[in-house]
């Protein structure tokens, strides 16, 4: 089993520290957080809060993805980032394989390329993308980033995106996972993904039955999967073995809300001590 550090919406300060001090205690990746806008009006509801507000992210602080990963990857040598998850189809596809190429270059491939459709239309507007047939967008900006992650030639014809034979240097491939809970998302992992993200909620055994169901219509139950959960039963080793059992890869873990409304007042210091009382009960309990 790895783990997976999760840390937003808190003082960009923060985040330096957190990564040096989660790579010393034997974490395997850190989960970063992307949002672009908090729009001042919207009746769009958050689809992972119980009553769908979403007024926790007002104020909170957010680096850009790529940015954030870059200055993080700077001060680290082995822990990984995994965009949890990148607001793909609202983005130009090129340009997210070039950030993604050149971010996986500069820190030794130590990316996993989260991404997953945004819930609010505010996004598409301001970003001037169409809600309309974003799901197709998104499956053919994966097609876009896997192409030009070669290094090699890549041409495309598709519905939204039409792109002449480019390629870029440096390149370097990495993992692209998707995120997201329904039928679509989760073909999609399967059938252009390298793994899925799982965004938390009692529906876990459901959703990786559906899943494995896929990956066997597929014909991809033998092929490497990454699958990465949010699960209550990655805080002691008994359940971290529950959920290696169903073939779970990857836990991602945090120490306080990140749906609370209002600014971040946990200390550094609390944070670290938090990420490392876990290191010490549960990581150095179940081994590599």
């Amino acid at each position: 089993m790895r783990f997976t550090y999760a840390e937003a919406m808190t003082d960009p300060a923060f985040y330096a520290p957190l990564a040096k001090a989660a790579e010393d205690a034997g974490y395997t990746s850190m989960s970063i957080a992307d949002s672009v806008v908090y729009p001042r009006e919207s009746d769009s509801t958050y689809p992972y809060t119980p009553d769908g507000d979403r007024e926790f992210l007002e104020d909170k602080p957010f680096i850009e993805t790529f940015i954030l990963i870059a200055a993080l990857g700077a001060v680290t040598t082995t822990l990984r980032f995994t965009p949890f998850v990148l607001k793909l189809p609202i983005r130009p596809p090129v340009l997210v394989a070039k950030q993604a190429t050149s971010i996986a270059s500069m820190t030794g491939g130590r990316l996993g390329l989260g991404v997953g459709l945004s819930p609010w239309p505010e996004d598409f507007q301001v970003m001037g993308v169409p809600w309309e047939r974003r799901g197709r967008r998104m499956d053919e900006a994966i097609d876009i980033i896997r192409g030009l992650g070669t290094g090699d030639y890549f041409e495309f014809h598709g519905e939204h995106f039409d792109i002449p034979a480019i390629k870029m240097t440096p390149a370097r491939p990495f993992p692209i996972l998707v995120g997201g809970h329904s039928e679509p998302a989760l073909r999609r992992a399967v059938v252009r993904g390298d793994g899925w993200m799982h965004a938390g909620g009692d529906d876990l055994d459901a959703l990786l039955a559906r899943l494995n169901d896929i990956r066997k219509q597929e014909g991809k139950e033998n092929d490497p999967f990454e699958v990465h959960v949010i699960s209550m039963d990655a805080y002691t080793p008994d359940g971290v073995k529950r959920l290696e059992d169903k073939g779970v890869t990857d836990v991602i873990v945090g120490f306080r809300s990140p749906y609370a409304k209002g600014p971040d007042t946990q200390p550094l210091a609390k944070k670290i001590e938090h990420l490392e009382r876990f290191a010490e009960t549960v990581i150095a309990k179940v081994g590599p």
